[in-house]
């Protein structure tokens, strides 16, 4: 399979490909972040880098089976009281994957974005791709809470079969025991209820974050979530306390807990990443490609419904 990618981020569109067991002969990467183009290079040396989407000649991958990518959803926040849409200056970039797919006449496509994007512009999306977008919620397959829609030709494409993750099944043992002091001003709830709770094979699956409490005034960078649920989604962008990953209060075999944010590591794994994928750039660089990044098994088994 050739294979063009937009928007490439540290490639786990090709990472899907190997789970879904699909042969890529050529996969060529558009991404202007230089850390996550180090980290292609690092996992996949033999993928074909190029930068910026904006004036690229996709004519030249005429043919190529697939055309693939995530969109800059900024512009599409309804968090942002004057958001600019598919017009902003990032949001817009999908009108270049739009380009690239008529451009290339691939046999496939697939588009993601976030599903809390405004109704509007799912409808111009959808109206311009021809087909209705698929929310996956990567809950299904990793203990990350992380809503996507996808619009793709790739026929009869179902839900992922539930794992049942949470997020205590994949955390680094015992990391954290040198901060105990930090839970210090925490505060808790008390008598929290669990939403959406699930019972199976006698254990208790929750099937979204469980918040329990929070440090400080309780800004999004200071919510304290429970390790028996679900992670909050990871972001891109934000600093500070739990600002990419969440905060989580995470008990220790002297019976003591801690409060803290997820390690590199452990976000890797909830985007179904392998351990350590995102080594060779600083922590910083690390958690922002991340949370840029596609959930893999996400993806993987999207892609695996295309005929063989």
């Amino acid at each position: 399979m050739k294979v063009l990618s937009l928007f490439n981020g540290i490639s786990c569109g090709m990472l899907a490909l190997e789970r879904a067991g699909i042969f890529v002969s050529e996969y060529v990467s558009y991404e202007i972040d230089k850390y996550a183009n180090q980290i292609t290079a690092k996992n996949y040396p033999k993928i074909k880098q190029h930068g910026d989407v904006i004036g690229a000649d996709f004519t030249k991958y005429k043919g190529f089976d697939i055309v693939m990518g995530g969109f800059p959803c900024q512009d599409l926040s309804i968090a942002k009281r004057e958001r600019e849409g598919l017009e902003g200056k990032r949001s817009r970039l999908f009108w270049e994957l739009v380009r690239a797919i008529h451009e290339v006449q691939p046999k496939y496509f697939l588009v993601e974005n976030n599903y809390g994007m405004p109704k509007d512009a799912q409808r111009v999306i959808t109206e311009t791709l021809g087909v209705a977008p698929i929310m996956i919620n990567s809950a299904l397959v990793s203990a990350q809470t992380r809503k996507r829609l996808y619009w793709t030709n790739i026929p009869n494409v179902t839900q992922p079969t539930d794992k049942n993750i949470i997020l205590k099944d994949i955390l680094e043992s015992e990391i954290g025991a040198a901060d105990k002091a930090y839970c210090i001003t925490a505060s808790y709830k008390t008598g929290v209820s669990l939403p959406h709770v699930l019972v199976r094979h006698a254990r208790t699956f929750i099937t979204q974050p469980i918040r329990i409490g929070q440090i400080g005034n309780g800004g999004m960078a200071q919510r304290i979530y429970s390790v028996s649920g679900k992670s909050v989604a990871l972001k891109g962008n934000g600093g500070g306390q739990g600002a990419n990953t969440g905060l989580y209060k995470i008990n220790l075999p002297d019976g003591d807990y801690v409060i803290r944010k997820l390690t590199p590591i452990e976000c890797e794994r909830l985007q179904t990443l392998p351990d350590n994928f995102t080594e060779g750039i600083s922590n910083t660089q690390r958690y922002k490609t991340i949370g840029n990044g596609w959930t893999a098994d996400v993806i993987a088994h999207i892609l695996s419904h295309i005929p063989h």
